[in-house]
C-alpha cells in the first residue's frame, strides 16, 4: 500500500505565501504523476496543479502565475509554492499521487488527509 503525508497548511493574510509538502511512502514501484487538489466548503474538489514524473506541469487557470508545483522523484515528494494568496484560495488542499504499487500492477490514485489553507485579513 501507499501512504501520502502532507504538511505546510496554515493561515495567512492576502498577498502572503505558503509552501505545501507531500511525501509518498510504501509500495511504490513507479510514480506517474503527483499533484494538488483543493475543496472549499460547498464546492467540488478541483485540480490546482499536477506534475508528471517527466516534469510536465499543469495548472488551474486560477493558479497560473501565482503557484508553482515541483517534485523530487528520488524522495517521492511533491511541493506547492503558493504566492500572492487570495481569500478565494481558502480550502482544504489534498495531495494526490498516481502510482503503480508493483510490477505489472495497475496505477492507482492515492490521496492524503488534506491540510487547511486559510487566507483572510
Amino acid at each position: 500500500q501507499v501512504q501520502l503525508v502532507e504538511s505546510g497548511g496554515g493561515s495567512v493574510q492576502p498577498g502572503g505565501s505558503l509552501r505545501l509538502s507531500c511525501a509518498a511512502s510504501g509500495s511504490i514501484f513507479s510514480i506517474y504523476h503527483m499533484g494538488w487538489y483543493r475543496q472549499a466548503p460547498g464546492k467540488q474538489r478541483e485540480l490546482v496543479a499536477r506534475i508528471t514524473s517527466g516534469g510536465t506541469t499543469n495548472y488551474a487557470d486560477s493558479a497560473k502565475g501565482r503557484f508553482i508545483i515541483s517534485s523530487d522523484n528520488d524522495k517521492s515528494m511533491v511541493y506547492l509554492q503558493m504566492n500572492s494568496l487570495k481569500p478565494e484560495d481558502t480550502a482544504v488542499y489534498y495531495c494526490n499521487a498516481n502510482i503503480s504499487p508493483g510490477y505489472s500492477a495497475p496505477k492507482f490514485n492515492y490521496w492524503g488527509q488534506g491540510t487547511q489553507v486559510t487566507v483572510s485579513s
